[in-house]
């Protein structure tokens, strides 16, 4: 007897999951038709004839296709060398490259982005300023508010992710092949181009296309760096939309916003693709493989130098350039002068102000409260996708995974049409399921893993001696499922700590979270309160990472 295409836990699942995901997208398309916010009765077109005769719109594609591009370039190149360097190189302190590819849940973007506008701004910059002084220079060298300057950080930024794409794909990669072409007379250099890269190929093209998706849209970085610097792009074209002069125009931002989800939805489907045919590429089989560690010679401990360089760069510098900054009473370069004048005052404020106070306790609820929700409803998607093969759960798969192609802040416009005639708009619960939505997968990602590692035996013995299907899932399945809960939850936990383009349309005066204040404070140019507020960001989300570290040691060290 067949299963049941649709069983009632599944329908219903499909019905929530559907809501949080199609939900905010159907109502974007339908307010880029709407005449205002919440007219839904008086449909036209004019919104879109709008946005596509503006003169700043080309100017601004302009902009969002050199930073993507030049970001995921930037990102996967300088992946490509650390990973070969750290797996196929016997290149020293190889333990910065974990450090490296966990960098992302430490530092928030906005704050590691508001660090590099504290070294690099024209006007005041710390490093700038250092060099006007012992070069005696008039004007200062850098300047952040660029394009380069855009790309850059958002390519430092993305290279985590384009690294942990990267490195797995090379430590598969069965070097027998090179050195055949070595035997046969190839250089170290040809068989790298003609024989690694091209089988590496899947892994750089989703490397590609995943920091595409992520620099579309990206928001942090183009907020704090670009708009100073009057260079716009998609995401801070629509937020300009929404947030300047008394009358926002939220019908031209879901205009715009359905062509970038549109964009991002595809990307993502391309990058699906690619992952899904990387089985044509497969170098390892039965027999085994030995990879092979190339010696470095004269140039080991120079590149392992570049490398500590880089770990400073991504994770030293960003930290102590906004501690520095947040203990003096303005920006200056390091010198006798500046220690002298350390101050607290800036902790004080920050510690004092009510509208800080209150992002950091909505910050903080949002995390805790909102990533337990959110591991809830993973928990029973992701057992329903593993365990009831169907096509109800295979299209609850495809809803889950949909809010993944999702730029916070054009969904944001989706949630806000949403909301706008329900009790829900403006308040704090519009945020949290706004969160819960847009992070689903990175709750059921771990859990599915988790899930396809446990036997059904289990579940079959223990229904055998009388057990019903809660029993089962409450005794069985979640103790066994522990450590991706855990790992689900501090994901989503830390995501929701640091989340800021959902949060900048969706938060109201009430209902601020820690990353709006900031970008409220860098607006202001009150670089001190900013630096606090980074410092403590960095702490909430280094705790996270720590705690979930530990406890996953322990809960492997107990299930053994």
């Amino acid at each position: 007897m067949s299963r049941p295409r649709f069983s009632p836990l599944t329908s219903l699942f499909v019905i929530i999951v559907g809501c949080l995901t199609v939900g905010p997208v159907l109502m974007l398309v339908l307010g880029s038709f709407s005449r205002g916010i919440g007219a839904f009765g008086a449909f036209t077109v004019e919104k879109y004839i709008r946005v596509y005769t503006d003169p700043t719109l080309p100017k601004t594609l302009i902009n969002t296709v050199a930073f993507t591009v030049g970001s995921s370039l930037f990102a996967t190149a300088l992946a490509l060398v650390l990973a070969y360097l750290n797996v196929r190189t016997d290149i020293p302190l190889k333990g910065l490259f974990h450090l490296i590819s966990i960098t992302p849940m430490m530092i928030p973007h906005i704050v590691f982005a508001t660090s590099w506008v504290l070294l690099l701004n024209p006007s005041n910059g710390i490093l700038n300023l250092l060099l006007r002084e012992v070069l005696g220079l008039k004007r200062s060298i850098f300047d952040i508010y660029s394009l380069g300057g855009m790309i850059m950080v958002e390519g430092l930024l993305d290279l985590p992710i384009a690294y942990l794409i990267i490195a797995p794909a090379m430590s598969s990669f069965d070097a027998a092949l090179e050195e055949a072409a070595w035997v046969s007379g190839g250089s170290k250099f040809r068989a790298l181009w003609r024989i690694t890269f091209p089988i590496l190929r899947p892994a750089i093209l989703a490397s590609l296309a995943l920091v595409i998706v992520r620099s579309l849209a990206a928001f942090a970085v183009p907020s704090v760096i670009g708009m100073p610097g009057r260079v716009y792009v998609l995401t801070t074209y629509i937020y300009r939309l929404i947030s300047l002069g008394f009358m926002p125009d939220y019908g031209r931002a879901a205009a715009v916003g359905v062509s970038v989800l549109f964009t991002s939805t595809v990307l993502v489907y391309v990058y699906r693709r690619l992952t899904a045919r990387s089985e044509r590429y497969v170098t390892i089989s039965a027999r085994g493989y030995k990879p092979a560690i190339i010696g470095l010679g004269r140039w080991r401990y120079p590149l392992s130098l570049l490398t500590s360089l880089l770990f400073l760069v991504l994770i030293v510098i960003p930290v102590l350039v906004l501690l520095y900054v947040s203990l003096i009473p303005y920006v200056m370069p390091p010198g006798a002068k500046a220690f002298s004048m350390m101050t607290l005052k800036h902790w004080n404020y920050v510690l004092r102000d009510p509208l800080s106070l209150r992002a950091l306790r909505n910050s903080v609820f949002l995390a805790l409260v909102g990533a337990t929700l959110g591991i809830l409803l993973s928990t029973f998607v992701s057992y329903i996708i593993v365990r009831v093969k169907t096509t109800g759960s295979a299209l609850l798969e495809s809803l889950a995974f949909f809010s993944f192609s999702f730029p916070g802040l054009v969904i944001g416009i989706g949630f806000m049409w949403f909301f706008v005639r329900t009790p829900l708009y403006a308040t704090i619960w519009a945020l949290l399921i706004g969160y819960i939505a847009t992070y689903l997968p990175y709750g059921i990602r771990p859990l599915t893993s988790t899930f396809i590692q446990i036997s059904e035996d289990l579940e079959e013995a223990s229904r055998v001696a009388g057990g019903g299907f809660l029993y089962t899932f409450r005794r069985v399945v979640v103790p066994l499922a522990i450590p991706g809960i855990v790992s689900g939850w501090i994901l989503m936990a830390s995501m929701f700590l640091r989340e800021l383009s959902l949060s900048a349309v969706l938060s109201r005066p009430g209902t601020e979270v820690l990353a709006v204040q900031i970008l409220r404070f860098a607006d202001d140019s009150l670089w001190g309160q900013v630096s606090a507020l980074g410092i403590m960001m960095i702490a909430l989300s280094t705790a996270m990472v720590t705690l979930a570290t530990l406890i996953g040691k322990r809960v492997g060290k107990t299930r053994k």
